[in-house]
C-alpha cells in the first residue's frame, strides 16, 4: 500500500506555520541515562583500581559495598542504616502531612480571597527567600535540639512552594467552567470540590514535588547539627573519623531516596491527573 501524504502538514510548513515541537523519544533516553550511570561507576572503579586517588579520599566501589552491609546490619552509631534511614523520612514526611494540612488551604484562601491575599501573601514572601537553615540556631534556641526543631524546619522548606503553586492552580480555573458549575446549581463547596481541586491539583503535586526536593535536603543539613540518629548525623559523624566510604554510603542512600520520592510523587501525578500535560 502507498503510504498517505498528510497535505495539511505540508501546506501548514509552507505558509510558515508552527507545529508542536518534537517531543524526545524515551527510548533514547533510558538507555543514555543507563549507560551515564555505568561510564561513572566504572571510572570510579578504574580510579580505585589504578590507585590514582588515595583510598582515604575515594574509596573503592567494593568497600563502599561491604561498609552498606556492615552498616545494614552491624550498624554504625548505635543505630542500623535502616534506622537511620527511618528517621530521616519520619522527619520528612511528618512535616510533608503539616504542610499539605496548612500549605494547600493557605494557598486556596489566596487564590480565592484578596483579603486572604493580603494578609498571607507577606508572610510567604518573607519566608521563601530566606533559606530554612539560617531559622535553626532560632528553631534550636526555641525548642532545643529534638525532633521538632527538625520537622518545623522542614516545614518552613516545603510550605512556601506548596502554597504558592496551590494559589497559582486556583487562580487559573477558567472562568467558564466556574459559570458552568453555578448555572447548573451547584453550591459553593460542590464548586471548591469538583471544578477547583481538580484543575489545581496538578499544580498541588508539583508544589509537592518541588517542596520534598528542598525538604530533603534541608533535612540532611539540619541532621548534621542537630540530631542523634538520621542519615546526616551518619555521615556527620563518620566525616569526622575520615570514614570516607561510610560517608559515600550516606551520599548514596540520600541521592536514591531523594530519586524515589520524585518517583513516587511523579506516580501520583499520572494517577490522579492522569489529563495533565496532554493535548
Amino acid at each position: 500500500m502507498s503510504e498517505v501524504i498528510d497535505t495539511g502538514s505540508l501546506t501548514d510548513l509552507a505558509a510558515g506555520k508552527d507545529r508542536p515541537a518534537a517531543r524526545p523519544s524515551s527510548l533514547t533516553a533510558g538507555p543514555v541515562r543507563a549507560l551515564t550511570i555505568l561510564a561513572i561507576l566504572f571510572l570510579w572503579w578504574l580510579a580505585t583500581r589504578l590507585e590514582l586517588v588515595e583510598p582515604l579520599f575515594l574509596p573503592s566501589p567494593r568497600a563502599v559495598l561491604d561498609q552498606l552491609f556492615l552498616v545494614s546490619t552491624e550498624g554504625y552509631a548505635d543505630s542500623t542504616l535502616w534506622q537511620h534511614l527511618g528517621a530521616s523520612l519520619w522527619r520528612i514526611f511528618a512535616a510533608l502531612l503539616i504542610a499539605l494540612a496548612t500549605a494547600v488551604p493557605a494557598g486556596f484562601a489566596i487564590g480565592l480571597s484578596p483579603i486572604a491575599r493580603g494578609i498571607l501573601d507577606p508572610i510567604i514572601e518573607f519566608l521563601r527567600p530566606i533559606p530554612p537553615l539560617a531559622y535553626l540556631p532560632l528553631m534550636v534556641i526555641w525548642c532545643g535540639i529534638g525532633e521538632t526543631t527538625k520537622v518545623l524546619i522542614i516545614l518552613i522548606a516545603i510550605f512556601a512552594p506548596v502554597a504558592i503553586t496551590t494559589a497559582a492552580g486556583v487562580a487559573t480555573v477558567p472562568a467558564d467552567r466556574l459559570d458552568a458549575a453555578r448555572a447548573l446549581g451547584a453550591r459553593k463547596w460542590q464548586v471548591l470540590l469538583h471544578v477547583i481541586l481538580p484543575n489545581a491539583l496538578p499544580s498541588i503535586l508539583t508544589g509537592v514535588r518541588i517542596g520534598l526536593g528542598v525538604g530533603w535536603s534541608t533535612l540532611v543539613a539540619a541532621e548534621l547539627v542537630a540530631a542523634t540518629r538520621g542519615l546526616g548525623f551518619m555521615i556527620q559523624t563518620a566525616s569526622q573519623f575520615l570514614l570516607t566510604d561510610v560517608v559515600l554510603l550516606g551520599i548514596l542512600v540520600i541521592a536514591l531516596v531523594a530519586i524515589a520520592l520524585e518517583g513516587i510523587v511523579r506516580l501520583v501525578e499520572r494517577l490522579l491527573v492522569p489529563w495533565h500535560g496532554k493535548a
